[in-house]
């Protein structure tokens, strides 16, 4: 081949070419690297740093405090670190928005049993409008419930509590909040309290409280909007998973957006719940995929007050609903839906669009929807809903509880048919069942009792009297 040498000038030029584009990429490269650099490491403020001790002895309260002060000044997301291995002894700490506050693996936040050591909302982690605010890591926060107890009440099988005991967390007008992965124990009060928050994901968190502790409840949003639980492991003695809108000085607004989904339950109270605080709407709310492994009620809606609860959805749900000790609310129903006057002057608000889809279970008393004169429930659509009725525990039987209530019976005596409904509109039965366990006491009574319902549809439903020789498998009156 002939070659066709280049010249001098070429050359030169073609050279300085080469050196600018490898120059270039180099520059690129380090570019990104600096890049990948900035978005992997944030400052990280080690509480041990400022202090922290972590003996269990030592009140460690302020100098976590300071940490948190500090990130919250550094800002980019900078991140508290509870090292493992200790256990911190804290009062109330108030958490900052844009930081990340990690709990190490075996790190424990513990708090103490003195009041003086607690301040504002009375919490041992609190947060105030703390925007963008992250909640990590494997370690725990222990309440020392027991702690906080006077004396274990032997025929009422709970602890009566002292007159001061604190929540785990009250966390309220947080915005764009994650809290994650996290053990939450031995809660004295509520355990997660989220107030007034939006754009919430709580996933894959641990709650270990005692079951024998009363208002323990594991997750409570309250006015709360844009919120998804997930992935949770729930063990409390009160209701597990709440929703509400109690009763503030603050207009918080609705509870609406929710999604609860893949969580796992075991508590002495309610498993699933709107209420019984409803003093604005509550609204758009979807329960799914979940297990119930025991309650004294797993499905609930309880309206007491002058907001109005729509639009909700319960699907793909297993449940064990059975009685407990007298003061627990709630007699063992599967399935509670109740719109009740929480006084004689209260002006209720509404339940409606309810859809209740591919739920089953095993309980103690009955599916109910119940109204009132008051106020009438409406469309709710239960679909392939499967209930064995059973009785299993000591505890007296053959009642309804209204509770919270001075306008009607709070115990009302009440045979228990497999599905009561009363004071309800439109109201649609799709493939549901009712099947009686071995243990049928003489208040077992109809697969389905209606009393003044409007606009009733049954279609494929399943089920006998529990004492078929005495009562209809059916009744409408």
């Amino acid at each position: 081949m002939k070659e066709h040498p280049i010249s001098r000038r070429e050359a030169l030029r073609l050279g300085a070419k080469l050196v600018a584009a490898t120059a270039l990429g180099s520059a690129f490269s380090a570019c990104q690297l600096a890049t990948r650099n900035t978005r992997r490491q944030v400052p990280v403020f080690d509480v041990r740093d400022y202090g922290a001790v972590g003996d269990g002895v030592t009140l460690d309260t302020a100098a976590v405090q300071r940490a948190v002060n500090e990130a919250a000044a550094a800002g980019g997301g900078a991140q508290v670190l509870i090292r493992g291995g200790r256990r911190y002894l804290i009062g109330t700490l108030q958490l900052k928005g844009g930081i990340g506050f990690h709990l190490a693996d075996g790190a424990e936040l513990l708090a103490s049993v003195k009041q003086e050591d607690y301040a504002g909302d009375g919490a041992v982690l609190t947060a105030r409008e703390a925007n963008g605010l992250r909640i990590t890591g494997s370690g725990t926060i222990n309440g020392r419930s027991r702690e906080f107890m006077v004396r274990y009440d032997e025929q009422d099988e709970w602890w009566r509590p002292a007159d001061f005991r604190p929540r785990l967390f009250v966390l309220t007008g947080c915005k764009d909040l994650q809290v994650r992965d996290i053990t939450l124990s031995q809660a004295p009060s509520w355990t997660l309290h989220l107030m007034g928050c939006e754009s919430v994901l709580v996933d894959n968190i641990k709650i270990r409280n005692q079951l024998d502790v009363p208002n323990c409840d594991g997750i409570d949003p309250d006015h709360c909007r844009d919120v998804e639980i997930r992935n949770c492991n729930i063990v409390c003695g009160d209701d597990a998973i709440v929703v509400k809108t109690t009763r503030q000085d603050t207009d918080y607004g609705p509870s609406a957006n929710i999604t609860v989904k893949d969580c796992v339950i075991e508590t002495q109270d309610s498993g699933l719940k709107i209420g019984t605080e409803t003093t604005q709407d509550v609204h758009d709310i979807r329960f799914e995929r979940c297990e119930i492994r025991s309650s004294c009620r797993g499905l609930c809606i309880q309206l007491r007050d002058e907001g109005s609860v729509y639009n909700v959805d319960f699907r793909d749900i297993k449940f064990v609903s059975r009685y407990h000790s007298d003061p627990w609310w709630g007699r063992g129903e599967a399935i509670s839906l109740t719109a009740i006057p929480r006084t004689p002057q209260t002006k209720v608000g509404t339940i409606h669009d309810v859809r209740i889809q591919n739920v089953s279970g095993r309980a103690e008393n009955s599916v109910r929807v119940s109204g009132t004169r008051e106020s009438r429930i409406r469309d709710v659509r239960l679909e392939n809903v499967a209930v064995t009725l059973d009785r299993w525990t000591k505890y007296r039987g053959g009642l309804f509880d209204n509770r919270p209530t001075t306008a009607y019976p709070g115990i009302e005596p009440h045979g228990n048919p497999g599905f009561s409904i009363r004071y309800a509109d439109n109201i649609v039965l799709k493939k549901c069942s009712v099947v009686w366990g071995d243990n049928r006491p003489d208040y077992f009574t109809h697969a389905l009792e209606a009393n003044d319902v409007t606009g009733l549809e049954l279609t494929d439903f399943v089920g006998e009297a529990a004492h078929p020789d005495r009562d209809r498998a059916i009744s409408i009156t």
